[in-house]
């Protein structure tokens, strides 16, 4: 997991400024196939939105927690019911934030 330095994040953040959420938390809440899926998402794209929706029983602190804890995932920048989540790609050919980020 990269450690980000002040300037990192707000690269990432203008980065993902225009993007749309990827991903939502409905009624079926945290569970270990949802968190599978943003992993796959992670290593095909780096950095995208996730948006907890308001019929759900899920807090923002508590999904900030449960992705940082069980991911490598990092959540850059939280925004309402709205996350920016970057992680570096296991695959090379698809890392091309994570290489920007560390140019800086």
């Amino acid at each position: 997991m990269i450690s980000l330095r002040g300037k990192q994040k707000r690269y990432l953040r203008a980065s993902a400024h225009d993007m749309r959420p990827l991903f939502s938390i409905g009624k079926q809440g945290l569970t270990q196939n949802w968190l599978d899926q943003l992993e796959d998402a992670i290593n095909k794209r780096e950095l995208f939105k996730v948006n907890i929706l308001a019929n759900s029983d899920v807090e923002v602190e508590s999904l900030k927690e449960f992705i940082e804890e069980n991911t490598d995932i990092q959540v850059v920048q939280t925004i309402g019911h709205t996350l920016v989540l970057f992680g570096e790609s296991a695959d090379k050919e698809n890392r091309h934030y994570s290489v920007a980020v560390q140019k800086i």
